[in-house]
Parts: C-alpha cells; sequence; structure tokens
C-alpha cells in the first residue's frame, strides 16, 4: 500500500556522528574516514538496490565519488559541533517495480535539490519486512553549503527555512501521485499531518528495516521500533474506536471496498493478529454501513458520518432551491440579451433557455453543459441581468486558474472556494441575501466543501447557481455532489457545442462528452490529428515541431501543450523553450531562483504563475509573456492584457508557460492545442485534453506507452468518475431508519423564510414538514394572510397527494380504485383548485411520471413533489419548452422499451410502452401541444401522415395501448 512517510534530520558533530559513516552505511558501501582514520564497512548490508552522487551545475566532477565527496565536507567543517549534512528520508510506494522507485527517487531529488544547488547523495533501499512485504525507501544525503567549480562555499542559510521542509513534504505528495496515475496504480499518498486530515491516528515515523543502523560514533537509535509502536497504537486506537479508521478512507472517497479497509488495517497495525483485531472491528463498526455490489462485483461500503455529510448536502440543496427571492424581470433580462447583440453574441435556443433558467427567481439554478457549449458568455449576460436588477454577484471555483476564466468569460468578479471560506471563518465577505454566487466547474467540487458553501447560502438567504460537466475532471475529495444534485434538483442543459469551428470536431467533443470516447479519436485520426510514434520520447519531439511549425505558421493564435504530468510537462516546456531561442525570439537569458528550482527566463518567454496573489491580481494557472526580467525582478503580460511586475524575493511561484498540465486546462480555450497522451489519463482528462482548442488538435502518444491505437482508446476511455453513498439503494433505506430527513433545522428556515419580504416568496415556501410530534411552530395565521394561503395550498397539496397515492396503491394490487377513494380525490382536486388554479392538474402531471412522489408527498415530504409540480407548470404555460420535454420523454421511453425487451424484462418494456400510449393518447386533449409536434415527427419516429394528428399517427406506428392514469 502507498503510504506517505517523509522525515528530515541534520546529521552533526555534537552528537558525535560522522558524515562519511552514515553515507557507508546509507550506500551499503566501504569508505576510508580520513578525520576518524577508520574504515566504515557496510559493504554486506542488504536491500541497497541503487546509491548515486548527483551534482548540480559547476560542482567539481570528483566529487561524484562518494569517499571523496563526504570527506571532503568533513574537512571543510572544522567546528566540533558543526553541522555536516541534510537527510532526507522517505517512503516509496511498494506498488512500483524496483526501476520505478529509482526513478521515482532520482527525478524528485533532482527537481527538489540539484536544481537548487545541493549534492545529493541518493541512496534506495528495498527491505523485506517480518511480514514478507517490501518496505521501500530512499536515504537523500544533502550538502548545506553552495557550490561552485572551486569547492565549497558559506552556508546557504535559505535550505534551513522551516517552511521549505512543508514544502519539500508536500511536493513529495504532489510527485508520488503524478507518477502513480501515471503508471495507472490505483493508490495515493497525502502530505497533511493525520491531525490536518482530521484523522485520530498518530503519523509513523519511519518505514525500514529493523536491522541496527551503526554508525561510526557508537550505535544510532534505531527507530524501527518506534515505528512499530506507533503502528500497535495506531491499531489500538482502531480497535477502541474503528470511526478513526474509516473517517480517514472517507477523506476522498464515499464508498470502500474490503481491499480498501484491508490495506488501511495493514498500514495501522503490527502482526497478523493485531491486523485480524483491526480489519474485525472495522467490518463489525457501529457507523459502517454495507451498500452492495458495485458494478465490477465487489462489495462496497460506506459510513453514517459520509450518509449524513450527503444528506446535509442535499438538505442545503433544498433549502436553497425553496426560496423564490431572485428573480429578474422581462425588462431588463431583454436589456441585456440586447446589449450582448449589439456586442455580436447572439444566445442560442438553448442558452437563452439556461438564462432564463437562471434568473427565474429560484434561488438554486444547475446549468449542465459540455465543454465549450458558451456556457460563460450566457453567465455574462445572466450578470448583467442581476445587475440591473439590483443583485451583487459573486464567482467561485475549486481552482484560481477556473476562477479566473470565469471571470475572464463572464465578468463576475471570482475566487477560489477556499480563499471565499477563509473569509468566511474571519467574518469577511460573507453572503447576503441580496447576493448570487455562481459557482464555476461545479464537478470538481467535493461533497463536504459544497455542503459547507450551500448551508452558509441557505442561511444567508442567498442564491446559487452551479455550472459544470459531470462528466470532466472529477473532485479530489469525496463525492460526486454536483451530479447528484443535478439529479435531484433538474436544471438547464447545454448540449450545442460552439467552441469549435468545424461541425465534425463539435460532434468530437459531444461523443467525448457521452463517453464515447473511441469515436472521438477515431475521428480525429480520419482526419490526421492522431500521431503515433515509437516511443514516448520520439512522440514529445513530435509534438515539438508539429507545435513549432504552428507557431510559426499562424504567430497570432493562441496555443497550448497538454499532457498529464509535472514531469512531461518540465520536458515539454524545456524542448519548446529551446525552439524559440533557436529562431531568435528570446531576449538575453537570466537565471532565477524560482519555486521549483533554478529557471532560465528571457524577454518573450511565456510563463505561468503557480499561486495566487490578489496584490498582483493572478491566480494559480494565469498565463503571459515576459516583458522583462532580472534577478530580482520582473514584469509580464499576461493574456488578459495586464502588465503585472513584482521582486521575485517577494513572489517567484512561476513557471514556463508553453506546456501546461490537464488539470490546469480545464475551462482553458485555445486557438490550437497539441496534447501528448500518457498511461495515467482517463476517460474525464481525455475529454478536457481533446475538446480545449476552436481551430484543430494534436493527439500524440508513444508504442511504448500504448502498443496499439485500440490501447489508446482503452486507455483514454476509462471512467474514474466519483460516486456517492447515495447513488446505492442501502444508504437511502439507512437514512431513513436512522431519520435523516430534511425534517432537522425546520425552525431556523421559518424564521428565514419570516425575513424574507412578501412580494418575493415562493408560492410554497411557507410549506413544511410537521416537526417532531406531529408539531408545527406556532403562527398567527390571522395575522398573515398570505402566509395562511400558503398553509392552506401545502394542506391541500398533501391531502391530493393522499389520495393519489391511495388509488395508485389499489391499482398495484390489480383493484380498482373504491367510490370512497374516487370520492375524496374529486373533492382533494377542488379544493387544491380553490386554493392554487391548475394544482391538481399539475400535480397529477408530475404523479404520472414518477408516482413516488405521490408517496412522499403523502408522508408529509413534499419537497420534491412542489418542485416537479412547479415544473410542470412551466410546461404547462410554456408550450415550446412542453414539445421538447415530450420529444425527449418519449425518446427514452422508446429506448427503455427496447433496451427492456432485448435484456428479456418483458415486464419493464410493457410498462414503457403503457407509458408512451399514456402520451400518445394525452395529445387528444392538448391540441396546441400536438401542433407543435406536427414538424417533429422524425424525432418521434413518425415516418407517415395519417391526416388525424401526431397522438394517432404515434399510436398506430407503435401499436400502442394505454397504462396507469388517473382518467376517473
Amino acid at each position: 500500500m502507498a503510504i506517505y512517510h517523509f522525515s528530515v534530520q541534520v546529521i552533526g558533530r555534537a552528537a558525535g556522528r560522522s558524515a562519511v559513516a552514515a553515507a557507508a552505511y546509507r550506500s551499503g558501501a566501504r569508505l576510508r574516514d580520513d578525520r576518524l582514520d577508520r574504515d566504515h564497512d557496510f559493504s554486506n548490508k542488504p536491500g541497497v538496490v541503487h546509491s548515486e552522487v548527483m551534482l548540480p551545475e559547476n560542482a567539481p566532477e570528483e566529487w561524484r565519488d562518494r569517499e571523496k565527496l563526504w570527506n571532503d565536507v568533513e574537512a571543510f567543517e572544522k567546528r566540533k559541533d558543526a553541522q555536516l549534512c541534510r537527510e532526507v528520508e522517505f517512503a516509496l510506494p511498494r506498488e512500483m517495480t524496483q526501476a520505478q522507485g529509482v526513478e521515482l527517487a532520482r527525478d524528485f531529488a533532482q527537481a527538489e535539490f540539484v536544481d537548487q544547488g545541493m549534492i545529493a547523495d541518493v541512496n534506495v533501499h528495498w527491505d523485506i519486512g517480518e511480514d514478507g512485504m517490501p518496505k521501500p525507501h530512499a536515504h537523500v544525503m544533502l550538502t548545506m553549503r553552495s557550490v561552485d567549480k572551486n569547492g565549497f562555499g558559506p552556508k546557504a542559510r535559505d535550505w534551513n527555512r522551516t517552511e521549505l521542509v512543508e514544502q519539500w513534504r508536500e511536493r513529495w505528495a504532489d510527485h508520488v501521485n503524478e507518477r502513480l496515475a501515471e503508471l495507472d496504480i490505483d493508490a495515493r499518498i497525502d502530505h497533511r499531518s493525520l491531525e490536518a486530515q482530521g484523522i485520530g491516528l498518530e503519523p509513523q515515523t519511519k518505514i525500514g528495516a529493523p536491522a541496527q543502523r551503526i554508525e561510526a560514533a557508537g550505535i544510532e537509535a534505531d527507530r524501527a521500533e518506534d515505528h512499530r509502536r506507533i503502528a500497535r497504537e495506531n491499531g489500538a486506537r482502531i480497535v477502541a474506536d474503528p470511526s478513526t479508521a474509516l473517517d480517514a478512507i472517507t477523506q476522498q472517497q464515499s464508498t470502500f471496498t474490503r481491499r480498501d479497509m484491508a490495506m488501511f488495517a495493514h498500514r495501522h497495525s503490527d502482526g497478523i493478529d493485531q491486523f485480524n483485531a483491526v480489519m474485525g472491528a472495522m467490518r463489525n463498526a457501529p457507523d459502517l454501513v454495507e451498500l452492495g455490489k458495485d458494478d465490477a462485483g465487489q462489495d462496497r461500503f460506506t459510513t453514517s458520518d459520509m450518509i449524513e455529510a450527503e444528506q446535509r448536502l442535499h438538505r442545503a440543496a433544498a433549502m436553497v432551491a425553496e426560496r423564490e427571492r431572485h428573480e429578474v424581470n422581462d425588462r431588463d433580462r431583454e436589456a441585456a440579451l440586447a446589449r450582448a447583440e449589439a456586442r455580436g453574441l447572439v444566445l442560442s435556443g438553448e442558452q437563452a433557455e439556461a438564462l432564463a433558467h437562471v434568473t427565474d427567481g429560484r434561488g438554486l439554478g444547475i446549468v449542465v453543459g459540455y465543454a465549450g457549449t458558451g456556457k460563460s458568455a450566457m453567465l455574462g449576460v445572466a450578470r448583467e441581468a442581476w445587475e440591473d436588477a439590483g443583485y451583487t454577484v459573486r464567482g467561485a471555483a475549486v481552482s484560481g486558474i477556473a476562477a479566473e476564466n470565469l471571470e475572464g468569460g463572464s465578468g463576475i468578479a471570482s475566487r477560489t472556494i477556499a480563499s471565499m471560506e477563509h473569509g468566511w471563518s474571519q467574518g469577511r465577505d460573507m453572503l447576503a441575501s441580496r447576493d448570487v454566487l455562481v459557482i464555476d466547474e461545479a464537478g470538481m467540487v467535493g461533497t463536504r466543501q459544497l455542503e459547507r458553501v450551500l448551508s452558509h447560502a441557505a442561511d444567508a438567504g442567498a442564491k446559487v447557481v452551479l455550472v459544470g460537466d459531470p462528466q470532466q475532471l472529477q473532485s479530489i475529495e469525496a463525492g460526486a455532489a454536483f451530479r447528484s444534485i443535478h439529479e435531484r434538483h433538474g436544471g438547464a442543459e447545454i448540449g450545442e457545442v460552439r467552441r469549435q469551428r468545424e461541425d465534425w470536431q463539435r460532434d468530437a467533443t459531444r461523443d467525448l462528452a457521452t463517453r464515447r470516447t473511441g469515436d472521438a479519436i477515431h475521428a480525429y485520426d480520419t482526419h490526421g490529428m492522431v500521431h503515433e510514434a515509437a516511443s514516448r520520447e520520439q512522440a514529445r519531439g513530435e509534438l515539438i515541431d508539429r507545435w513549432d511549425r504552428d507557431r510559426q505558421a499562424s504567430p497570432d493564435a493562441s496555443r497550448m501543450i497538454l499532457t498529464h504530468t509535472n514531469a512531461e510537462v518540465r520536458e515539454l516546456n524545456e524542448a519548446a523553450r529551446q525552439r524559440m531561442r533557436e529562431a531568435g525570439e528570446l531576449g538575453a537569458d537570466v537565471h532565477v531562483a524560482a519555486e521549483r528550482g533554478a529557471r532560465t527566463f528571457a524577454p518573450g518567454d511565456r510563463i505561468m504563475f503557480l499561486q495566487n496573489e490578489r496584490g498582483l491580481g493572478v491566480k494559480n494557472g494565469t498565463l503571459g509573456t515576459v516583458e522583462q526580467v532580472s534577478v530580482q525582478s520582473m514584469i509580464v503580460r499576461t493574456d488578459d492584457g495586464r502588465d503585472v511586475a513584482f521582486d521575485l524575493k517577494d513572489y517567484n511561484k512561476i513557471d514556463h508557460g508553453y506546456a501546461a498540465t490537464i488539470h490546469k486546462a480545464q475551462g482553458m480555450t485555445v486557438d490550437r492545442a497539441h496534447v501528448l497522451a500518457t498511461p495515467g489519463m482517463d476517460a474525464h482528462g481525455s475529454y478536457v485534453a481533446l475538446s480545449r482548442h476552436r481551430d484543430g488538435m494534436d493527439l500524440h502518444y508513444g508504442c511504448d506507452d500504448f502498443a496499439s491505437q485500440d490501447r489508446l482508446v482503452g486507455v483514454l476511455s476509462r471512467d474514474r468518475a466519483k460516486d456517492m453513498a447515495s447513488d446505492y439503494e442501502p444508504a437511502q433505506s439507512y437514512a431513513e431508519r436512522r431519520g435523516i430527513t430534511f425534517r432537522e433545522r425546520v425552525e431556523r428556515v421559518v424564521e428565514i423564510v419570516k425575513q424574507v419580504p412578501e412580494k418575493v416568496r415562493g408560492m410554497f415556501d411557507g410549506l413544511r414538514p410537521a416537526a417532531e410530534g406531529g408539531q408545527r411552530p406556532e403562527r398567527k395565521a390571522a395575522e398573515d394572510p398570505e402566509a395562511a394561503l400558503r398553509r392552506a395550498r401545502g394542506r391541500a397539496l398533501v391531502r391530493h397527494a393522499r389520495a393519489v397515492d391511495a388509488i395508485f396503491a389499489a391499482q398495484d394490487q390489480g383493484d380498482k380504485a373504491s367510490p370512497d377513494q374516487i370520492r375524496e380525490l374529486q373533492e382533494a382536486r377542488q379544493r387544491f383548485e380553490e386554493v392554487r388554479p391548475y394544482g391538481s392538474h399539475d400535480a397529477e402531471a408530475a404523479y404520472r411520471k414518477n408516482p413516488e412522489l405521490a408517496a412522499e408527498a403523502a408522508s408529509g415530504d413534499a419537497r420534491r413533489a412542489i418542485r416537479a409540480l412547479q415544473l410542470e407548470t412551466e410546461l404547462r404555460t410554456e408550450p415550446a419548452r412542453r414539445a421538447d420535454r415530450f420529444v425527449e420523454r418519449w425518446q427514452s421511453l422508446h429506448r427503455a422499451s427496447d433496451e427492456r425487451y432485448a435484456a428479456g424484462d418483458y415486464a419493464g418494456h410493457r410498462a414503457a410502452r403503457a407509458e408512451m400510449g399514456n402520451m400518445a393518447m394525452s395529445l387528444e386533449r392538448d391540441p396546441q401541444m400536438e401542433s407543435l409536434l406536427a414538424g417533429r415527427k422524425r424525432e418521434l419516429g413518425i415516418s407517415f401522415d395519417s391526416g388525424m394528428g401526431v397522438g394517432r399517427d404515434l399510436t398506430l406506428t407503435f401499436g400502442l395501448g394505454r397504462g396507469r392514469g388517473l382518467g376517473l
């Protein structure tokens, strides 16, 4: 199991230690110690699989000899308490081969130590533990003085900074996780302390062999026993409270398997007996909830805390969705559209529907759109309409570059969600009831984080608009919150791709969005945009050649090189920059001490900012071109036309910007993209990478990574979508048994509603489920006539739902509705129509589509029924939208009917056909709808015209009967 261990210590004479002896032990070699006049012989030490001295530029070559290097260090340091060297020790993932582990350690040492000017003595140990499992780790001994061709210089005090160690710790986790993903290994590590992760376990201090570690001055304390002690103590904690382990596992995944539990138990136990005890405690934990089997046939589990977190998320979403306080009138909306048209922006039909959806007053707006469908452009028009109506519009996203793209594309002032939450924790920038919060790339937001945001918005009475695509890059934290909320609340969908200029490329983007990755790649291959090479190295070279030709042919066009890992990004950046230098397009080089190591910049260089800095107005991922550079400072012209000047001692989080990782590209648009495929990619990453361009995309790959194009398609099609505990039926049943419902916080929500101006409250805002014991908060209906009307509507809806549900129950039993049931339904309809015209009509339309809504409303939880009723009202009053919904529903039922018949599910087939019959016959009572559908017969599968109307043509074409209904 991949684990996180990273420790740093200083080896010094004050403790009686010798750098030569330490080097001999770690390298498993025999070295002569000149100062002590003795040999240190560890040549019989097992497990040393790689040993190498790595030198920075200008260091004397003679120091590649380990014995020479460390004896010179000893000779140069004169003090009795001198600090001789620094040792960094880190665990390697045991899922890797030895060669992969060695390469990982070398690459990290080069990037973080050698490129910074340190000499690194790298030794990789592949020990085997008492349990027979490999315990790979690396020891890196580092010099502490600057070096040049003449030898050692002064001590580099910056290398002693505490924050540098924290940076190394984080970088190691990033480095490992990138490589694990590239190798398609399903494991990740986290550099944060267990306390910072909210995990009640102690971090282990050492992974390595239990052998004694002998130094020149005696026996060094063996930390292997300390490692086992911590493992034992953690195991005891888990046995006493298994929730600590389950909480740790669900930090980044909502559900997990038995294998996940076994891997965690192995890490946090000592010996087979305690392992069994830990596994037993976890399996018998009261918080563990069994969910059944997943699509791969594996048993999946979650925790009650995870279920409750998801319920809080949906409860918060429901509270936000219920309110109708932020309506934009037609005048303001039309004025915003007119200004957009004057600028040359004409919204498509889908964009216009999305605009109407997000500005219709409801507290929760949801827009799902494929990549490049113009979501940001639509939001820019919405922003103007909201602002004209007197609302304050704020934007947020998980990443800095996504927030920047939202701001650039829509004009909505935006920041990261983490920054926004930090301000809230300090009592700053709190949401207010007149705020509209737009969250872009919402599919990347984890369950817990989105719950916190929605809960704050619910408390403040703010409107929230979630925008994204669940099929693009997944959240790092646990859950698929955006997808789950969209499934419950619906929203506007934009499927017309506008980014690509050619139809076949727009079709390819739709293929990527709908998981037909192979079709998209074959389309690009047909047009000569997929390029195979013998190796990744050759593919990289061919990509740079094509990028360079494209750059020279179209110098004014925008372009970006995309790949999966930071290591590849650096290789591609260096190669692209070399072409710029050869073409004479760069000024004089200046060596800069950047955060990621020494870099060379020149006027004309492309640059990327790597950290948000509000003072400079840049975010993680901001791109620009260097205008001036010196050792001390830099001036950059950002791609949005601003000049940013900064001192490098204050801000050095920069790198070359010719290439970027796919994660940094989500939300980006360029004229042409050049993509290097590597094995760590999946369907989500390939969707993002292959849809960034307007004019064209070139995909390169090496046969050492992908033996064939079929293998390339297979890897780039892998679905790694995250799940939710609530995707599984047992989680919903568990929530119901435990009483985890929308009933909590009712009184507080009622108080919030009371504060809202009456003229902007929603028709059903006053409806609430009964509080515990069947009591409602006391109200004085006589003093609030409109509140009394809302409560009357609520009671009428529940009574009507109970009448409908009773008839559905009788029909499920094969019986007819009784005269009493029919009479009660008619009376309930009448009462409902008195307090809300067309109320029973719209509700019954919703119940026909989803009979479960009637049962829910009958039990007192009418939230979903209310939303469905409001949708039916919109469909009834907006004929064009009703026609769209009719076609979509018909096509869905037709597909379901065929699929169920092919699978042998004849009962399901008949049910779908019966519902189609109901739809066809409903047109007899709706001539307006039938007229609208007359021009859409092909979409409905009708190939002839009987002259008797669309409904009759559907019945004749498909041979339909009538299903269950309420035609009493």
